[in-house]
């Protein structure tokens, strides 16, 4: 796997892309004629965006090399059950656009971090900024580089270091000078090349294995027939990954919503928009993609594992698909369609990290007239404490310096990564140390009027130590009496673990019944910070109900299908 396959028509053609996207993206960011980017314009694009900007944002924000490599990766290893990630956040967004985003909109929440203030209190706040910030930068940022930098070595050729610098370089670019507006208007072009770059590839592989898309997947389908069970059983090695029923009723929907509904990095685009029903409308939009993402990169890996690839870890599968069945030009539109989803992808955490890092981290503490104020702070307040002109700049400036570094901290990092066996799978396991706590603490605090600020305090507090508990169990106490119940499967290690999103599921149920025992002693009414809301929140457009049908009846259809 080097760079031999790649001729000069597909350097010209990678080349082409890289110059036209950072192109866009320094016109993007420049300032109009006697204007200035104030923090508004920066982190939340001067809620501009329309629905096809955020529909193609969120895509381009997810899709990066943990999916083209990592999730490929678990395709050649797992099989097409890898695809649950995808088509249960296919119906993720639905719920998130339906009964989130009308609260978070309709109650001018800007950030996660500031949520919880309005909601809690500062202590919350501060807290899971600071959990957000770090997992971006030391878990998100540079496994994505990382992945990226790898299939560029395989692809390409490139040393391991250099490609990690130059993908840096290029998500910089854009991301650091331009804010938000930036990030998600190259995100537009960005989505266009990695899905039709992603088609390409598949097509191609499926055409080498059985002379036709259709023909190919069927081929798949009878060569492999375990790698399309969509529901693992017991038995599968793969179990303690995927845990059977768990996919549908289980963890997998603490993971999602926590990723669609709470995470920063993703639904700052749905905040940014310039309407409900816009932002709404493009979430849903959102929705019919996820659906089509797993014939992009999990069935090449499934392809790679038919067609007996000569790879050393299951994260070479997709690079070598590249490199041995797509090709010439085509090449370089694929390889594009990556540097695509990684750009963007890195971009938009970067831009995200910067954005609670500045507003819910910086400001709160470090500029005095705030840290001196006890009250709820927002982007875009409108009163007397309204920011300088000096003091919009100052956050701004803050807001560069902080992507900045924390793009190099990346850098720094992402070599040491090399260990990885399924990156895919690391990053939902690490990830789910935290997403069950902030999760319950969202969930709660939105929909039941008596959780208490104490109550999400103490969420905070035992999320990650319950999740390690759960983690390190194995290690003092032998699980395999679990096994036959599905709640324990045998590791590589050697000893009976809990499935990771079991793990995710335990955490979640703990964690909100600490919060309710603590919130009914507190309060015997609602919450004095209760959010009130009615039905009426709920109302959407006709446009948005049909693309929601549309989507529960294709992931319904899957599932029927692939059983």
């Amino acid at each position: 796997m080097n760079s031999s396959g790649f001729q000069t028509i597909d350097f010209v053609i990678f080349g082409a892309y890289i110059i036209l996207l950072v192109c866009l993206g320094l016109f993007l960011s420049r300032n109009k004629k006697g204007q200035e980017k104030n923090a508004n314009d920066y982190f939340l694009a001067g809620n501009t965006l329309t629905w096809w900007a955020v529909g193609a944002s969120l895509i381009a924000a997810n899709i990066s090399a943990e999916q083209f490599i990592g999730m490929s990766g678990s395709g050649y290893a797992v099989g097409f059950a890898i695809a649950a990630y995808e088509l249960m956040a296919a119906i993720t967004l639905i719920i998130v656009a339906k009964y989130f985003l009308p609260i978070f909109i309709k109650k001018e929440i800007y950030t996660m971090p500031q949520f919880l203030e309005r909601r809690f209190d500062n202590r919350v706040r501060i807290g899971l900024a600071i959990f957000w910030v770090g997992l971006f930068v030391f878990v998100n940022i540079t496994t994505v580089l990382y992945l990226g930098s790898l299939a560029l070595e395989q692809i390409m050729g490139i040393p391991l270091l250099y490609a990690i610098i130059g993908l840096a370089i290029y998500s910089a670019s854009f991301s650091v000078t331009g804010g938000l507006k930036a990030v998600a208007l190259t995100d537009v072009v960005q989505v266009v090349a990695l899905i039709f770059g992603g088609l390409v590839a598949s097509y191609m592989v499926l055409d080498a294995v059985g002379g036709g898309v259709l023909s190919g997947l069927s081929t798949l389908v009878e060569k492999a027939p375990e790698k399309f069970d969509m529901i693992l059983d017991k038995s599968n090695p793969k179990y303690i990954d995927l845990p059977g029923i768990t996919v549908l009723v289980g963890g997998m929907w603490i993971a999602n919503l926590y990723y669609w509904g709470t995470n920063q990095y993703i639904i700052q685009r749905s905040l940014a928009c310039k309407s409900l029903e816009e932002a709404q409308d493009g979430t849903a939009a959102a929705a019919l993609v996820k659906i089509l993402l797993p014939l992009i990169v999990v069935i090449p890996g499934i392809a790679a594992y038919v067609l007996a690839a000569e790879i050393d870890k299951p994260d070479q599968a997709y690079p070598w698909v590249i490199s041995n069945y797509v090709g010439s030009g085509f090449k370089g539109i694929a390889l594009a369609a990556l540097i695509a989803a990684i750009g963007s992808s890195v971009a938009s955490i970067v831009n995200s990290a910067s954005t609670i890092f500045t507003l819910d981290v910086y400001r709160p503490l470090f500029m005095k007239q705030d840290a001196e104020r006890n009250q709820i702070l927002t982007p875009l307040e409108n009163n007397s404490s309204q920011l300088t002109v000096k003091e919009e700049n100052q956050l701004v400036r803050i807001g560069k310096w902080s992507s900045l570094i924390f793009i190099i901290i990346g850098v720094l990092i992402a070599p040491s990564l090399g260990s990885l066996g399924e990156a895919f799978q690391f990053i939902q396991e690490y990830t789910g140390f935290i997403s069950p706590g902030i999760l319950a603490i969202f969930v709660l605090g939105l929909f039941w009027r008596k959780t208490s600020t104490n109550a999400a305090f103490w969420g905070v507090v035992v999320s990650l130590p319950l999740s390690m508990l759960f983690k390190f169990l194995p290690k003092f106490v032998d699980l395999s009496g679990l096994a036959p119940f599905g709640f324990s499967a045998l590791a590589e290690s050697g000893v009976y673990e809990i499935p990771f999103l079991d793990r995710m599921g335990f955490s979640f149920i703990l964690v909100s019944l600490i919060m309710i025992i603590i919130s009914l002693r507190e309060n015997k009414n609602d919450d004095p910070k209760a959010i009130y809301f009615d039905t009426n929140y709920f109302k959407t457009s006709t446009a948005f109900n049909l693309m929601a049908m549309t989507v529960i009846g294709i992931v319904a259809a899957i599932y029927i299908v692939f059983w």
